[in-house]
Parts: structure tokens; C-alpha cells; sequence
């Protein structure tokens, strides 16, 4: 049992004034574990951007035909915009954690903390919804500039009926929600994890300002 706990604990058996002690020794506590789960969640930003940079500077390395094949997919305007999107709202990302993670290292108050931890919150959910959201439609995107594009692919669905269409297109439907919902894992798993626990920090914050 940490020390945090230990406090919470005595606070709960002792009178109005030891709790009121308490209370001042378990919010730098508090403030100290919040700050460091948003200066975590910043690094993971970062090792993100880092990520989609290595992503696609691969081209770059590989192979002369994938560079090609990369190159001929960046000279349509939707995948630069979409790209140019993508890192936009990294980066914004990244920045909104570092001026919480600035904001919560310095605050003051136990109320401006819980204030602090819900805008927190929110920009993991917009960003992680957003992200839910790029990567469906990068995969209809990608989808059809390749049946457009591809002529493999071209010639094999110019002799497809409609039912051999309609499969296709359920088989990439099914890829699609497959490849959205394993992102919807790994950031349940990664920023779920630290946003719950910066939760418990804030319901611990609201028995204090009761």
C-alpha cells in the first residue's frame, strides 16, 4: 500500500481536522501522479509522430518499383491532403498534451486540476476518434484509387458479376472494420490504461473539494 493510500485510509478514521491535513498532503500527491500520466501520454504522442515518419519515409529505402508505386499515390491531391491532415493533427495533438501536462505541473488548486485532467481527457477522445475515422476512410480512399489505378485489379473486376462484386466489396468491409477496430485496441490498451488511471486521480480530487 502506497503512501497515498495510507493517508486515504487514516483520513477515513480520523476527525475534521486531521482530514483537512490530509487533504493538503494528498493533493501534491494527486497533482505529482496526474502530471506524470500527461508527461507520459505526451512521450507516446511523440513515439507516434516518430512512428508515421519512419512509416513513410520507407519508400525512400525500399525498393525503386515501391517508390514508384508510393510516388504515383502522392501525386493525387487527396492523398497529400490526407497526409498533410494526418501529421496536422499529430502535431496538434502533441501540443494540446504538452500545455496540459505545463498546465497541470503548475496548478494551484485542487479544482483547476480536475478542469485540467477533463480537457486532458477530452483531447485523447477527439484524437483517438479522429484517428478512428482517418484510418476508414484512408481505407475506402486507398480502395478505390487502387480499383482505379491497379490494372490487375481492373481487368479481373471488369469480369466480375454482381455477385463476385458484391463480395468483394463485403470482403473489404470486413478488412476495414478488422483494421479500425485492432487501432481501436491498441489505443484502448495504451492510452486506456493511463486515462483511467488519471480518472481515479480525479475522483479522488473530488472528495477532497467536497
Amino acid at each position: 500500500m502506497d503512501e497515498l493510500e495510507l493517508l486515504k485510509k487514516d483520513w477515513v478514521n480520523s476527525d475534521a481536522k486531521f482530514e483537512k491535513k490530509s487533504a493538503s498532503q494528498i493533493y501534491p500527491m494527486l497533482l505529482k501522479k496526474s502530471s506524470s500520466i500527461v508527461k507520459t501520454l505526451f512521450y507516446i504522442s511523440i513515439a507516434e509522430l516518430v512512428f508515421w515518419i519512419v512509416i513513410n519515409a520507407l519508400p525512400f529505402v525500399m525498393s525503386d518499383t515501391y517508390r514508384a508505386k508510393h510516388d504515383e499515390m502522392y501525386s493525387s491531391n487527396w492523398f497529400i491532403i490526407l497526409s498533410v491532415l494526418s501529421y496536422a493533427i499529430i502535431i496538434l495533438f502533441v501540443y494540446l498534451l504538452y500545455k496540459s501536462y505545463k498546465s497541470i505541473s503548475v496548478t494551484d488548486s485542487a479544482r483547476r486540476l480536475m478542469k485540467n485532467i477533463i480537457k486532458t481527457r477530452k483531447v485523447i477522445k477527439y484524437y483517438v476518434l479522429y484517428n478512428l475515422i482517418m484510418a476508414s476512410v484512408s481505407m475506402i480512399f486507398g480502395f478505390y484509387y487502387t480499383s482505379k489505378h491497379d490494372p490487375k485489379l481492373i481487368e479481373k473486376i471488369e469480369h466480375f458479376n454482381n455477385t463476385q462484386f458484391m463480395v468483394m466489396v463485403g470482403v473489404f468491409a470486413l478488412v476495414t472494420v478488422i483494421f479500425v477496430t485492432i487501432i481501436w485496441l491498441f489505443y484502448k490498451l495504451i492510452y486506456g490504461i493511463l486515462l483511467k488511471r488519471l480518472n481515479r486521480n480525479y475522483n479522488e480530487l473530488k472528495k477532497i473539494e467536497v
